[in-house]
């Protein structure tokens, strides 16, 4: 079984809470790959209503987490994502969906977001 830094499953496990993403998006780009705009077409995936926009940032910020990668095809990457790894290994910590996060968790979480070197 591959295992992933602690360090870094430890922040990914932080920020997932915290985005706007649900449980269900996440097994369902395990099943498949999805692009932001289908994610932002349904609404039983995002908290609140996002934008393709918005969506594909939070995409970007879960890619440097190291929980999403682009989908490759014969021309290179694509504007879908899927899990790597590490995002199989969350999903499978929290079968029934994670805790919420506390006030101290999206505050860091923000700090973080906005300023990923501190």
């Amino acid at each position: 079984m591959l295992t992933c830094d602690p360090h870094s499953l430890a922040r990914a496990a932080e920020a997932l809470p915290c985005l706007p993403l649900q449980p269900s998006f996440y097994a369902a780009v395990l099943q498949q790959p999805l692009s932001s705009e289908e994610v932002s077409r349904n609404e039983a995936w995002c908290c609140r209503p996002l934008s393709a926009n918005a969506t594909e940032n939070c995409f970007i910020w879960l890619i440097r987490l190291g929980v999403l990668r682009r989908e490759v095809d014969g021309q290179g990457l694509t504007a879908r994502v899927r899990l790597t790894p590490m995002g199989i290994q969350l999903l499978k910590r929290w079968p029934q969906g994670w805790p919420p996060a506390s006030p101290w968790q999206r505050l860091r979480h923000g700090i973080r977001r906005r300023w990923p070197r501190l």
